[in-house]
C-alpha cells in the first residue's frame, strides 16, 4: 500500500456482541483498516458516521427498529459499505445500494480479505480523485462500456442517481454511467456542485430559480431536501442577493 494513502477508518455495526467482536478481530489482522468503533444498532452508528468520518461501514443487515439496508438508504452520503448478514436473499438489495460487498455469515478470513481489498480500491481511487481536484482544467472522462468519454463539468447542469447506475444531464442530451452518485461529487469541484437530495446533484451556475421546496434547472424541477436548502440558500443565493 502506498505510505500515503490514508488507512481506512471503519465502523462495525452488528446487533451481536459476537459478531462485533469477530469483525473487529479480522479487521485487526489489515494493516489499512482502523477500527474506530463498534456499535450494536444503526441509529447509533449514524451519528458515529458522522462525527468519526467514517470511510468504511461493516453493516449488518437485521437489526431492531432499523435494519442495516433501511439506515444505508436514508444516509444523505454514505460511506463505502460492505453488508454481513446470516440470510443470502438480500444480495440484489445490496447492490441496488452500491454496496462494495455482501459477507454471509459466518464469516471466513478468506472472503473478508477479499471484501476489504475491494473496499481499499475503491477508496483509493477516490482518494486520488481528491488530490488531483486541479479543477483548472474543466474536463474528466467517464467510462461508457468499452469506451471512455470525455466530459465538461462545467457543461453539467445536474446529476440523478437512479439505483445501481448514475445519469449526468446537459442540456442536449445525457449519459448514463455505472459510477456511485459519491465517487462522482468527490471528482467534481465542490464550489460549484451541491448536493440538494440524495438522488441529485446539481452545478449551481445552471439554476435557473429556486422556490419554496423546488428548484429548476433548465425548465426541469428538482426535488430539494429541506436541510440542503438552507444551506444552498446561505452558501449561494444569499451571497450574491441583489434585493435584500
Amino acid at each position: 500500500m502506498s505510505s500515503n494513502i490514508p488507512k481506512m477508518k471503519c465502523l462495525i455495526t452488528d446487533d451481536e456482541p459476537l459478531a462485533r467482536f469477530h469483525l473487529k478481530e479480522l479487521a485487526d489482522q489489515i494493516d489499512f483498516l482502523s477500527v474506530e468503533d463498534t456499535c450494536a444498532t444503526a441509529l447509533e452508528a449514524g451519528t458515529i458516521v458522522k462525527e468519526k468520518e467514517i470511510d468504511l461501514l461493516f453493516l449488518d443487515i437485521n437489526m431492531p427498529y432499523l435494519t442495516g439496508l433501511e439506515f444505508l438508504e436514508q444516509l444523505e452520503n454514505p460511506p463505502l459499505c460492505i453488508l454481513t448478514t446470516a440470510y443470502s436473499e438480500y444480495a440484489l438489495e445490496g447492490y441496488r445500494l452500491q454496496v462494495v460487498d455482501y459477507l454471509l455469515k459466518p464469516i471466513a478470513f478468506n472472503r473478508f480479505y477479499q471484501a476489504v481489498n475491494k473496499a481499499q480500491q475503491q477508496f483509493i481511487v477516490s482518494e486520488k480523485m481528491k488530490k488531483n481536484s486541479a479543477f483548472d482544467d474543466p474536463y474528466l472522462y467517464v467510462r461508457q462500456s468499452d469506451s471512455f468519454v470525455k466530459v465538461s463539468w462545467v457543461d453539467i447542469l445536474y446529476i440523478e442517481s437512479m439505483q445501481n447506475y448514475t445519469k449526468l444531464h446537459f442540456k442536449d442530451k445525457s449519459l448514463v454511467i455505472h459510477q456511485t452518485m459519491k465517487a462522482i461529487e468527490e471528482s467534481l469541484p465542490s464550489e460549484h456542485f451541491f448536493r440538494i437530495h440524495k438522488s441529485f446533484l446539481i452545478n449551481i451556475t445552471h439554476i435557473d430559480m429556486i422556490s419554496g421546496g423546488r428548484l429548476f434547472i433548465n425548465k426541469t424541477e428538482l426535488p430539494i431536501s429541506r436541510s440542503r436548502k438552507e444551506e444552498l440558500l446561505n452558501q449561494v443565493v444569499y451571497k450574491k442577493l441583489i434585493s435584500k
